[in-house]
């Protein structure tokens, strides 16, 4: 059934992964406004489509001045760290994602203590996402990688490994510098 969804959406793209037909009535779509916009409008029905960035969830769990980070184990970053991190599903709170997130790629459970940093990601153009990540406080399960993470360490904010999202180590850089001054 994935391959049938995959089949069915790729239909309505074209080869730079934009919309290109109406999911109202199946006519073409127009960039509407000038060739960079953002949207595209139905030559048939008028209907407008978007293309806006997905959400994305990260929690940063710290002891001392190490981070935990884990090792991504597919996909084009295969091999390099993160911060656990994933998608806000439908209908789903934004701290739950974060929480279910965490305990799915590393077996932990945490309390939520507030907002460290929201960032624009632009590193994969095709896939754009706004990313929030959260400080968590473990209080239960435990450390063991999962989903789509194959190994999980804590490593010193000043020096962590090749990671594979620039704006987690801009994250990371903030964290070294106020835990340093």
């Amino acid at each position: 059934m994935q391959s049938h969804k995959v089949l069915i959406y790729r239909s309505f793209v074209n080869d730079a992964d934009e919309p290109r037909f109406c999911v109202a009535c199946g006519g073409e779509l127009q960039r509407a406004g000038a060739p960079d916009a953002s949207h595209w409008q139905c030559g048939a029905c008028g209907r407008r489509t978007f293309r806006n960035p997905a959400v994305g969830v990260a929690v940063v769990v710290l002891d001392g001045a190490t981070i935990l980070l884990g090792r991504r184990s597919r996909g084009p970053y295969v091999g390099k760290w993160c911060v656990p991190c994933g998608y806000v599903e439908w209908d789903e709170d934004i701290r739950d994602a974060a929480r279910r997130e965490l305990a799915e790629e590393t077996g932990l459970e945490v309390e939520l203590e507030g907002v460290v940093a929201v960032h624009s990601n632009f590193h994969d153009r095709n896939k754009q996402t706004v990313g929030v990540w959260f400080r968590g406080r473990i209080i239960g399960g435990a450390l063991q990688p999962g989903d789509d993470i194959d190994q999980l360490g804590f490593f010193p904010l000043m020096h962590p490994p090749a990671l594979a999202f620039p704006t987690d180590a801009v994250v990371i850089a903030s964290l070294s510098v106020s835990t340093d001054g």
